[in-house]
């Protein structure tokens, strides 16, 4: 797993919408800005959501499912923690899942964790750990 810190301006905070949803936004946003192309959000079935489908163009382009953590603080810890090895399990389960239901063809899939923290006052950091689980 490799991960790299950025930080991403955002023009509103979680003070205009739920943290969890901005954090999505502010998480597509930077990946956007990356030259990735977000294919699906926030998919649903009976085990589970995953918040973001991309396609990371690089050298092999890889279908990517990313799991996006928002925190307001670091009381109960970074938001990257949040992402345990259970969620690791089930976030594996729900691509499989989509990969069945939408046949892309990807020759690589990965899955990646953002991890999102708004400070009062300041511009969101974004951590961005790559190949989670």
């Amino acid at each position: 797993m490799t991960s790299s810190n950025r930080r991403y301006g955002a023009r509103s905070g979680p003070h205009d919408q739920a943290l969890g949803r901005w954090g999505e936004q502010t998480a597509a946003v930077y990946l956007e800005r990356l030259g990735w192309r977000i294919i699906d959000r926030n998919w649903r079935c009976d085990i589970g959501e995953l918040d973001l489908v991309a396609l990371d163009p690089g050298v092999h382009p890889t279908l990517v499912f990313v799991e996006v953590k928002a925190r307001a603080g670091l009381g109960y810890g970074h938001p990257l923690e949040a992402i345990t090895v259970v969620k690791q399990r089930r976030l594996r389960d729900l691509a499989w899942r989509w990969l069945r239901e939408h046949d892309p063809k990807a020759a690589r899939v990965r899955i990646d964790g953002i991890g999102v923290l708004w400070r009062p006052g300041g511009e969101p950091e974004i951590v961005h750990a790559r190949g989670l689980a």
